[in-house]
């Protein structure tokens, strides 16, 4: 009988093709410790919590209040803005806007939970994108460039800075029922090295087997995975004496990134661990375990977690704008709340950054199909809202504003590569100097672009 190859020894073991699967996207710093830059100077905030309201929140509707609709309401508004689809006249936010905290700054009932941290939260009013189509500006917000292929914010923290955690992966996203507009491009580390790569979670599991895909080996104990490891380690060390491949040493060392996951990612990703108290604070459904998980996640030391909303759903109301926005907030805004609430109470808001927002915004006037009002909003990249809390910023601020009916950016516009640049600052980088070599030149997340919002920072 011939000797058995490599690829015939991992196709017969324990841990088998399925694990690799996993470990080749759980890699993290010591596979690729060569390129981790760490901080260019001391970071206000250490980890990340995106809310990515995937579809385009209104932010008329949200955090933008704009009382001159109700004035204009069932008129032509006087604006020359080219819009995706044919829209119609004002259209007033049906939403009651009130102020809160002692920055009394105004909030729609839809996220009233959220706004009783205001005081916490920065709301930049002035973002804008650059097309009003979901793929290119889903990219432009999570990769910083709407065509071509680039690898994702959450990439670019994990290359310059690494996880703090040996066991887990440093960037996970949360997605439940699967996947959003553009899939896994939008956690893609597309020229950096592959362990960059956000880790895929389905959330709309409860048991940890379903959440992470091969965490625990069906053919064989952790004393014999160890051998196994060990054994094929050997012959990898061996393969790659022969051959100038860094993607070896990954490969290497993301196989014990997936056994030592085993029990602490089972471990994170439990939230019956927690006080019936605390999960009944993050709510029951989906969005509120999924929040609770990124909370564990992060106080072991995960880098970045993306928690997706509206995959299934968007925020993409071009028609009922009204019951889709309040269905959609209901299922956030305690989660949201608690997530800030149990933060703070923990100390660990003052090095975590916060962020809430989706790839545009909408339109202020109403969508129509033919002659009939649809009672919905058409997608907005002129203007929208995004909002940032905890590590760094400046709580209870609002920076820059969209024109008196909430169409465009009016002052002080913020860009995506902006936004980025703030980002990063925040947790100890320079934008400008944060670059990877690549077919012939230096590239960043930023492009050319971008400026810090110093306005937002504390």
């Amino acid at each position: 009988m011939p000797p058995l190859t490599r690829r015939d020894f991992l196709r017969r073991s324990g841990i088998g093709f399925g694990m690799l699967g996993l470990a080749g996207v759980l890699g993290q710093q010591s596979a690729n410790a060569a390129t981790i830059r760490g901080p260019h100077f001391a970071p206000r905030a250490k980890h990340v919590i995106h809310f990515f309201l995937n579809g385009g929140p209104s932010h008329v509707d949200t955090f933008d209040p704009k009382p001159a609709l109700l004035k204009h309401a069932g008129k032509a508004l006087p604006q020359t803005l080219l819009t995706e689809r044919k829209t119609g006249a004002a259209f007033p936010s049906p939403f009651k806007f009130e102020r809160y905290g002692q920055s009394g700054i105004e909030v729609s009932e839809l996220f009233a939970k959220t706004a009783q941290h205001i005081d916490d939260i920065a709301v930049i009013r002035s973002m804008q994108a650059q097309v009003p189509n979901h793929e290119p500006s889903l990219m432009l917000m999570n990769c910083g460039d709407s065509i071509q292929t680039r690898p994702s914010l959450g990439s670019w923290l994990m290359y310059g800075l690494g996880s703090e955690n040996q066991n887990l992966p440093g960037f996970v996203a949360m997605c439940p029922g699967g996947d959003p507009i553009k899939g896994a491009e939008n956690w893609q580390s597309a020229f950096l090295p592959g362990a960059m790569q956000g880790t895929y979670v389905d959330s709309k599991h409860t048991e940890v087997d379903r959440l992470i895909e091969n965490i625990r080996s069906p053919h064989a104990a952790p004393d014999a995975q160890r051998r196994q490891l060990d054994l094929l380690r050997t012959l990898n060390q061996a393969h790659r004496r022969e051959r100038l491949d860094p993607r070896l040493d990954a490969r290497i060392e993301s196989f014990e990134l997936a056994f030592r996951m085993q029990i602490e990612a089972a471990e994170a990703f439990d939230v019956s661990r927690e006080p019936q108290h605390i999960r009944d604070f993050y709510g029951t459904g989906v969005h509120g375990r999924q929040t609770l998980i990124a909370r564990r996640l992060v106080e072991r030391g995960v880098r970045f977690v993306q928690l997706w909303h509206g995959a299934g759903q968007p925020w993409d109301n071009h028609d009922k704008i009204e019951a889709g926005h309040r269905k959609l907030a209901a299922e956030i805004d305690q989660p949201i709340a608690a997530l800030l609430a149990d933060l703070k109470q923990r100390g660990m808001l003052e090095d975590t950054l916060v962020i809430w927002g989706g790839e545009f915004g909408r339109t202020p006037t109403v969508e129509m199909s033919g002659t009939t009002s649809k009672l919905g909003r058409d997608h907005n990249h002129y203007g929208f809202s995004v909002w940032m809390a905890g590590g760094g910023i400046k709580g209870g601020t609002v920076f820059g504003s969209t024109d008196e009916f909430g169409f465009a950016a009016a002052e002080n516009p913020v860009s995506a590569h902006d936004l980025h640049a703030t980002i990063l600052h925040l947790m100890g980088l320079d934008h400008e100097r944060l670059t990877y070599r690549y077919s012939g030149r230096d590239f960043r997340l930023t492009d050319v672009e971008g400026n810090v919002v110093k306005e937002i920072l504390a």
